[in-house]
């Protein structure tokens, strides 16, 4: 597991571009206002279940909270291989990030984060519903090759090529970042890592 305070970029592959943000946490507000007629209820899609979405709650459930804490937790990754075959067992290989944030002023501070390469492995019941039942994660340090190689077999230069793309990585996190505070009407306009300068935070395209 590896975390960070300084600027890391994140990665994007082709089906990455696809997938990169299915679900993302929502924050929560008192919205409420008096007004002389009742609001009519908002309206919001409800989110379909599926391994990908069950891979974004785990993170941001599960591995986010290994972190110090923060305001709002955004989850993406870049999404390496699936193969669905066992509905027992689906397994998706990736490397996957979870951020923690602070809201200050019209900046999202980062607060603690980091990516967990590795494979995850998602049931699916009866009833529809999806949930990760284990995670092979590689290894740090000098584990980190030969745990890379057995858990993503005959992916593993996918895998490296995608990892060690910087620049691409970067814009999988901006359109993260973006996609959340459209969908949370959030007021800011940045984000920003410890000793690094703000990013502007893209405007939202379907």
């Amino acid at each position: 597991m590896s975390s960070y305070q300084l600027k890391n970029n994140r990665i994007t592959t082709g089906l990455a571009a696809a997938m990169a943000i299915l679900f993302l946490v929502p924050s929560c507000g008192n919205r409420n206002k008096a007004t002389d007629s009742p609001e009519a209820p908002e309206v919001t899609e409800p989110v379909v279940e599926t391994h990908l979405t069950a891979a974004q709650n785990y993170l941001t459930e599960t591995i986010g909270k290994e972190y110090a804490s923060g305001e709002i937790c955004i989850a993406y990754q870049d999404y390496i291989d699936v193969d669905e075959s066992n509905p027992e067992d689906i397994q998706v290989w990736g490397d996957f990030w979870v951020e923690n944030y602070n809201v200050v002023g019209d900046t999202l501070m980062f607060v603690s984060g980091g990516n967990h390469c590795g494979k995850m492995h998602v049931k699916k019941d009866p009833e529809g519903h999806f949930a990760v039942q284990g995670f092979d994660a590689v290894s740090d340090g000098s584990n980190y090759l030969p745990t890379a190689k057995v858990i993503f077999g005959d992916k593993f230069e996918e895998f490296q090529k995608a990892y060690s793309d910087d620049k691409g990585r970067e814009e999988v996190r901006k359109k993260a970042v973006s996609e959340y505070v459209h969908a949370n009407k959030l007021p800011v306009k940045y984000y920003k890592d410890y000793g690094w300068p703000a990013v502007r935070i893209p405007a939202w395209e379907e």
